[in-house]
């Protein structure tokens, strides 16, 4: 039996000894449990019912995230609207943000740094950019949440989406995408995020993002107000270097940088799936 774990999250697990020991008893009994035959029967029953359904998903929800992504100009918009930049000068992680001294396109980002400044702008886009669309076009909400209910890997991928939603904030992200000066592209984020909030609430049976969840959801609205203020203290700061950035003073770009990096820390600490 073996794990694998991304070094920043060692400490949260393993750091005391009673959490360390749930969690290994939590993930050895998911394997314990997926590798059961009554479950095995279940996931290939299921799998196999709704499997035509899943590919209508993938290729509509894969076509309109290409669709964004091959928006001209859309890797400087990125960089700008969202702390990439200085997520590469943190002292985190064994490899750097970019490839090479410049990111030109999207194949010179790395995955981390490309999900985690993502959820940095408190939009989380490469989590859920695609499904609403995906959702609309196939517009039977009956099948959907007929999967929700007997297939455990779509379960899964919509409880998961369910999180993400719940920790992205569409009054502070308009601040970091204001950044950009790209309405076009803005709206389309705005757009997709609002069909697929539609969308997972209708198939989970949910007023709002992780209303079932007790614990989970419970923990998510106690972190956000805490997060919310670092996030606004961070697209404040950003703000200021991106405009003024060739008139800033060393000294004085030197404290906003310090001031970014800390809020960086702060919220990935706050919302703690980060990438």
């Amino acid at each position: 039996f073996k794990l694998t774990e991304q070094g920043e999250v060692i400490f949260a697990r393993y750091g005391n000894r009673t959490l360390a020991q749930r969690h290994v008893e939590s993930v050895a009994a998911a394997t314990l449990l997926q590798s059961a035959p009554s479950v095995e029967k279940t996931n290939t029953e299921t799998t196999q019912k709704f499997w035509g359904m899943a590919e209508k998903l993938n290729t509509a929800s894969h076509e309109r995230y290409l669709d964004l992504l091959n928006t001209e100009d859309f890797t400087p918009w990125f960089s700008t609207v969202t702390p990439l930049t200085e997520v590469g000068l943190l002292p985190i992680g064994s490899r750097p943000a970019k490839r090479g001294l410049g990111a030109k396109s999207l194949d010179d980002l790395r995955t981390i740094p490309w999900i985690f400044s993502w959820s940095q702008a408190r939009i989380n886009l490469a989590a859920w950019y695609g499904l609403g669309t995906a959702c609309e076009q196939l517009g039977d909400l009956d099948q959907l949440k007929a999967a929700y209910q007997e297939w455990p890997f779509f379960r899964t991928f919509i409880d998961n989406i369910e999180m993400s939603i719940a920790k992205t904030d569409q009054r502070i992200a308009k601040m970091y995408l204001h950044l950009g000066d790209r309405d076009d592209l803005s709206k389309k984020v705005f757009t997709e995020m609002q069909l697929t909030r539609k969308w997972v609430l209708a198939i989970v049976g949910d007023e709002w993002p992780l209303q079932r969840r007790r614990v989970l959801g419970c923990a998510v609205r106690v972190r956000n107000p805490y997060v919310d203020a670092l996030s606004i203290a961070q697209v404040r700061a950003l703000r200021e270097v991106r405009m003024n950035q060739d008139e800033m003073a060393e000294e004085k770009k030197a404290e906003y940088m310090s001031l970014i990096l800390s809020t960086v820390t702060g919220v990935s600490a706050g919302l703690q799936n980060t990438g």
